[in-house]
């Protein structure tokens, strides 16, 4: 009786375990094109919002751009099931060639997919002299 009741205890501790799914994000976005800007206005900003799908608390780990010019800061604290966070990312451009750019910004969290990209890019036209 005892292994009975030990074994159904245990079955159903496993069910239980296998039905929670952890934190999961979900962006609104993963791409922001700035469009054309000015070489005299080089510094752009952008917000991408996420929320968490799953079950559990949603934490970020880590935020990097692919370059220097590329500052990512993003939401600190837990994010609990079905609360947004954000992941906002300042382009700046001062003493870059102007053009045509695309950067990325790896996110690293707690989820079961760990690593996701967003993406930035835009124009930066150059200033004429007269």
């Amino acid at each position: 009786m005892r292994k009975i009741a030990l074994m159904t205890f245990m079955m159903l501790a496993s069910v239980c375990m296998l039905a929670q799914k952890g934190p999961e994000i979900k962006f609104d976005k993963l791409t922001h094109n700035f469009g054309t800007f000015s070489e005299s206005n080089p510094v752009q900003k952008c917000t991408f919002t996420f929320t968490n799908t799953g079950d559990a608390p949603l934490i970020i780990n880590q935020a990097v751009a692919s370059c220097g010019c590329a500052v990512p800061t993003y939401t600190k604290k837990p994010v609990a099931p079905g609360e947004k966070g954000e992941v906002s990312v300042t382009y700046n451009g001062k003493g870059k060639f102007p053009g045509h750019f695309k950067k990325t910004v790896t996110i690293r969290t707690n989820c079961a997919n760990s690593l996701l990209r967003l993406y930035i890019e835009g124009d930066m036209q150059e200033v004429k002299e007269p």
